[in-house]
């Protein structure tokens, strides 16, 4: 199978430098570019967050240290935290899925290069918007999570909190974004013969994490925007003196964070399941398995989300429950380490740089499990929770179970993404300055929790024990920074001077080792046929090949077109944010008798005629979308301007339900109604607008009649799935809100 481009040639690492270099780097929307672009990202605030974490070091080295203040120490805490997980890892994986799916799948590019290329920016410029708060007023300080009231003005004086919330919520539209892309990418581009169950492991995590995604990150934006109106609307969500809870916040926030985990991790994890099978020279050992217990493990990950909240007071039953839902994730997890020793077990294994950190991140991530496992013991954790146990159990799983598996996928991808090896020499000392620095900073977190050092604190005093300790893991810091200078030293050197890999230096299996290093514009020349999950070995060894030992067959399944299927998630993206705003709207309406009393004042039967208004509206878009398909171009224009005027009917009849509130003193810095009122029906009128702009766009295109082209006429099907799904929205918050059902 051959492919061919007519598109401008991309910019690679060898092209000459200027503006038009750096130009073709920003407007780029090749997904080898997008890639690299995010691996830079990750590098450079990788050396940020270590910085912070040196600093953080320093302060805690000698007890009672004046080092830093309690102020600076909270926001360089806070500002670790935000960089390594959503500036570091998080881009680092999106990465290396960006680069390796479209090649792992025969795929000439993405689905969607310019939403792919949004959202590496959104995310770029919410990164600079987190960091312009170091000179904008103040760097957050209320950690990571910014658990509410501390997130609040009345104890966070600084725009840092908000330069936190707005910067995350970038960040979150921006993954949401690439997560579309990847998925409907594999979905839908993989070439003929590559079935859902012959995916490579990397893409197959990438496609789980992909809807895991859709679903954690939309919970964090929602709270985000409910912890914005707190601060810059003077709302009431999670004041507890007005009626709003802190606990709410909790749970938002640990539905999306208890996931995050694994975000993080399950790309990584593809990352150790590509890369011990090839320097182990054996098959992956239990692929369905491995295959089950990720899916498993996504659905648990929510199930589970509660298991830091065992001190929250939630009541011994839920306790349980999220104790037994803790136990079997560690259960599927065990599945995945099993089965990678299970493949490394008697096999011919070539302990390369690549090779070592995979092998160490077995062993590092399995501590961080087992202490895991520790902590879903509720006395236990009632126990540890509050010490630097936990930060040695978080410290095992991200970095040790996370960034060892990054720097495994960069000494093995290295040389497709730059036509260089890394020095195996020089890799060889990284790695161990790195394992040794990393076990001495950490592991003694654990004794040192065990003895009861509390976490979250910018000094203590001076304890049996607790100094030496801390200067040790200090000292264990020194090292892990040695470490990584060398490998920056590594990467420098060997981009100028390494040497030149072939298509595939390892004797890969997978797609992406069949075309060159770097790989063309077009990704390949010539794709090999996909029968079995290791077509290049199917390709070198034709009588052993995969597809023959194992007897399978190959059936392909069509999907919905990939428009279709974008527009699907991104309703469903947006329907969790509805939901969980909704769920809050009836809980503090329970919970509130002022907020009762306020829903008094709503109109359902005037309300009605603009709701039905709005129904109205799904059948004129559905009129036009069928005179599309009859070629009746006339028509179809005036069905979508009756559309639109009936959207604008509903904005203005939602715009006199608004200012009727407000006579009455409904506001959202009024009380609590008006605090969840106008954020849910806010949000739900911007989406209606969201709406009325692509009407509209669709009007002005059926007005210089481009619906004549096949193509550009299914544009009006894709627009009815968001404006149907805007339609059902409104009809749960009437049904909810103006009808008082539930409360």
């Amino acid at each position: 199978m051959t492919y061919s481009s007519t598109a401008a040639p991309s910019a690679t690492m060898s092209d000459r430098k200027g503006h038009r270099f750096l130009w073709s780097w920003v407007t780029a929307t090749d997904h080898k570019q997008i890639g690299i672009l995010y691996l830079l990202i990750s590098f450079f605030y990788f050396f940020a967050g270590f910085i912070e974490a040196i600093f953080i070091r320093a302060q805690l080295t000698f007890p009672e240290s004046p080092f830093l203040s309690p102020h600076s120490y909270d926001e360089v805490f806070t500002m670790h935290g935000v960089t390594m997980i959503f500036l570091v890892v998080m881009p680092a994986l999106f990465g290396f899925a960006n680069y390796l799916v479209s090649l792992m799948i025969g795929s000439r590019n993405v689905a969607f290069p310019r939403l792919n290329a949004f959202g590496f920016w959104v995310l770029f410029f919410g990164s600079l918007m987190l960091y312009f708060s170091f000179i904008g007023g103040g760097a957050p300080d209320a950690s990571w999570y910014s658990y509410p009231p501390l997130s609040e003005n009345a104890y966070s004086f600084t725009p840092g909190v908000s330069y936190w919330a707005l910067g995350l919520l970038m960040m979150v539209i921006g993954a949401v974004a690439t997560a579309i892309t990847l998925n409907v990418t594999i979905l839908k581009y993989r070439i003929k013969g590559m079935v859902m169950k012959h995916l490579p492991l990397f893409v197959w995590m990438v496609l789980v994490n992909g809807f895991v995604i859709l679903i954690a990150l939309p919970t964090l934006g929602t709270a985000l925007i409910m912890l914005l109106v707190d601060r810059k609307m003077n709302g009431f969500f999670f004041q507890a003196d007005s009626g709003g809870s802190p606990l709410v916040w909790l749970h938002y926030f640990w539905i999306f964070g208890h996931p995050e985990i694994y975000i993080m991790a399950l790309p990584a994890w593809g990352i150790i399941s590509e890369v011990i099978p090839v320097f182990s020279r054996k098959p992956i050992f239990g692929r369905k398995f491995i295959a089950g217990a990720i899916v498993a493990i996504g659905i648990l990950s929510f199930a589970a989300y509660a298991n830091p909240l065992y001190v929250a007071g939630l009541g011994h039953v839920f306790d349980i429950i999220f104790a037994f839902f803790t136990l079997a994730l560690a259960l599927a997890v065990a599945i995945l380490v099993i089965n990678w020793i299970a493949t490394m077990w008697g096999g011919s294994i070539r302990f390369t740089t690549s090779m070592k950190f995979a092998a160490a991140f077995i062993v590092l991530f399995t501590i961080g499990g087992v202490s895991g496992i520790t902590l879903a013991i509720v006395p236990i954790d009632w126990q540890m929770k509050g010490t630097y146990y936990v930060v040695a159990h978080f410290h095992y799983m991200l970095f040790g179970g996370t960034v060892f598996g990054i720097f495994a996928g960069i000494y093995y991808w290295f040389p497709k993404i730059t036509g260089r090896l890394l020095s195996e020499k020089l890799g060889n000392w990284h790695f161990w300055l790195m394992f040794a620095g990393f076990n001495i900073t950490f592991f003694i977190l654990f004794i040192l929790g065990i003895i009861g050092m509390p976490r979250r604190v910018y000094t203590y005093p001076d304890m049996p024990g607790w100094g030496w300790m801390n200067l040790l893991s200090t000292i264990g810091i020194v090292i892990l920074g040695i470490s990584i200078l060398l490998f920056l030293w590594n990467f420098i050197v060997s981009l100028r001077k390494g040497q030149t890999a072939s298509g595939n230096p390892w004797r890969g299996w997978s797609l992406e080792w069949a075309t060159s290093s770097p790989p063309p514009v077009q990704n390949f020349e010539l794709v090999p046929p996909v029968r079995g999950g290791r077509p290049l070995w199917d390709l070198q060894y034709p009588d052993q090949a995969d597809w023959k030992v194992n007897k399978t067959e190959v059936k392909e399944k069509q999907f919905m077109d990939k428009n279709r299927m974008l527009m699907f998630m991104v309703d469903a993206a947006a329907a969790v944010a509805f939901i969980l705003l909704i769920i809050a709207y009836l809980y503090f309406h329970k919970s509130s008798s002022e907020a009762a009393k306020q829903a008094a004042l709503l109109h359902p039967g005037r309300n009605i005629f603009f709701t039905v208004i709005l129904f109205l509206s799904s059948f004129t878009l559905w009129r036009a979308k069928k005179s599309v398909n009859r070629k009746n171009f006339r028509q179809n224009t005036i069905w979508l301007m009756a559309t639109i005027l009936l959207g604008l009917g509903f904005l203005a009849g939602l715009g006199i339900e608004w200012a009727d509130l407000l006579r009455h003193g409904a506001a959202i810095s009024k009380n609590l109604f008006g605090t969840t009122f106008f954020t849910l029906t806010g949000l739900d009128g911007f989406s209606v607008l969201l709406g009325i702009i692509a009407l509209a766009t669709l009007f002005g295109m059926a007005l210089m009649g481009d619906f004549k082209r096949p193509r550009t006429a299914s544009a009006v099907g894709i627009v009815s799935i968001y404006w149907n799904f805007v339609v059902i929205v409104w009809a749960f918050i009437y049904f909810f809100v103006y009808l008082g059902v539930i409360s």
